[in-house]
């Protein structure tokens, strides 16, 4: 068998071998993107024909759907607070994860799981936590002669109080956090120190620019869960108080599956795509200024 029967056998099991992955992804990846692109410019209710009608369910977003704006608002307030609460207390806690300490796969564990509890259960525990008349979180305020608070069960706290939840959920972040840490080349740290360097000057110049990659990695991913957050208002708050938790992503749900307005959904999820990737893009064009990158820096 010469060399060209060889390389086109091999192109052939390689394709044959990748079919599976190709066709679940042009069936139930791009497909479904594709019918829903195109079912945002009709008027469709599942069992009926769907009818195009332009534009109009994008100028009843704007003009008419007042719990659209609600929607968008609670969904990018949600994001900014979740995505820098749980970055920065994920990198503290890896870091203090990386120090050399008993018990430290103890430790791990208990801080990474509750990012693998399932999330109807974690969404049921914190219901008891955020009662306002019998709750944890209440019953700890008061041993320190706070007030009681409402949490979830009050307007303005329910967004707050979603994104303190957040936190309990950040043990994927910080296991790839970890990960980054012990990365970090010591003889770096051993410089610092040779020239009179403490504790903070390790930190604020070898832990953190080293960091910067896979803090740019755990952005983009927070941000893109963060527009995607559902279950807390599905179980907990079904979009109150007065739609002060009205994700996005639950109210497509509710127009697609309750109110039986699946061509609206559509449109829906069409502009969710437009501004997940709205601040992806940002955080990509951003990331030269405030990423490094050894290897980059060393061409």
């Amino acid at each position: 068998m010469n060399k060209k029967s060889l390389y086109s056998n091999e192109a052939k099991w390689g394709i044959i071998l990748a079919l599976p992955a190709i066709l679940g992804f042009l069936i139930w990846t791009l497909g479904p993107m594709i019918a829903s692109f195109v079912l945002g410019f009709t008027d469709w209710n599942v069992v009926s024909t769907p009818h195009f009608i332009g534009i109009g369910n994008f100028r009843r977003m704007l003009v008419e759907d007042f719990i659209f704006k609600k929607s968008i608002y609670a969904t990018i307030y949600y994001s900014v607070g979740s995505v820098i609460a749980s970055i920065i207390f994920a990198f503290l806690v890896a870091f203090l994860l990386n120090q050399k300490v008993k018990g430290l796969p103890l430790f791990r564990t208990i801080f990474y799981l509750p990012s693998i509890t399932p999330a109807i259960a974690s969404a049921m525990l914190w219901i008891w936590l955020f009662n306002p008349d019998f709750g944890l979180l209440n019953q700890i305020l008061q041993r320190f002669g706070l007030p009681r608070l409402l949490w979830i069960y009050d307007e303005k706290q329910v967004i707050p109080s979603l994104i303190f939840m957040s936190i309990w959920g950040m043990g994927g972040m910080m296991v790839i956090f970890l990960a980054g840490l012990q990365g970090v080349p010591q003889e770096l740290y051993e410089a610092v120190e040779i020239d009179g360097g403490n504790w903070w000057h390790r930190f604020r110049y070898v832990t953190i620019p080293m960091m910067t990659p896979t803090i740019f990695f755990n952005l983009v991913m927070a941000i893109i869960g963060s527009f995607q957050v559902f279950t807390s208002a599905y179980i907990m708050t079904s979009g109150g108080p007065n739609y002060a938790s009205m994700f996005y992503v639950y109210y497509i749900y509710l127009s697609a599956f309750r109110y039986g307005q699946m061509g609206y959904a559509c449109a829906l999820a069409i502009i969710l795509f437009i501004i997940i990737l709205s601040f992806t893009l940002v955080v990509f064009k951003s990331s030269p200024y405030w990423v490094y990158y050894e290897s980059a820096r060393r061409r």
